[in-house]
């Protein structure tokens, strides 16, 4: 005699839970492509710096493959350029009409770190270095003033 509180379904089978696959979405979440700043160890956050080649060659291979799945309906991205491109190559493979931009869905600003290389953090800006650092989820990262907070700024 079988269980019945155990669930011998196919987890890979939607229908087996109760509901058709069109009943639910899935969102698939990709992190940007390389840059520069990643390879040198330095810290963007809002900053917003270019992917660099091999960037656009993750952003290709992550493309080609989500091309592969049944329907990707829609690509979200955040205003920064390394994450705009990213989601743009996406877009281009996968036939998206548009890529949908939202500054909310940037990387958490980090304040006095931002721009420093990892490795010099902890000595330079000890300060923005722990709060980084904090498991504290509601840890606000030291800014020493306004012009570092301007997200426009190009690198």
């Amino acid at each position: 005699m079988t269980d019945p509180t155990i669930d011998n379904s196919d987890p890979s089978d939607a229908t087996g839970l109760g509901f058709e696959t069109s009943d639910y979405a899935e969102i698939i979440v990709v992190r940007h492509g390389e840059t520069a700043w990643n390879v040198d160890g330095r810290i963007q956050g809002h900053l917003d710096v270019e992917l660099n080649e091999v960037g656009r060659r993750q952003a290709a291979a992550v493309a080609d493959r989500l091309s592969k799945e049944t329907s990707i309906s829609a690509v979200y991205s955040s205003d920064l350029k390394r994450a705009f491109e990213t989601a743009h190559i996406i877009e281009s493979y996968c036939g998206v009409p548009k890529v949908v931009q939202d500054p909310d869905l940037r990387e958490r600003h980090l304040g006095d770190l931002q721009g420093s290389v990892l490795h010099e953090a902890a000595e330079l800006k000890p300060n923005a270095y722990e709060a980084c650092i904090s498991s504290r989820t509601d840890q606000e990262i030291p800014v020493s003033s306004f012009s570092s907070l301007k997200s426009g700024t190009k690198f």
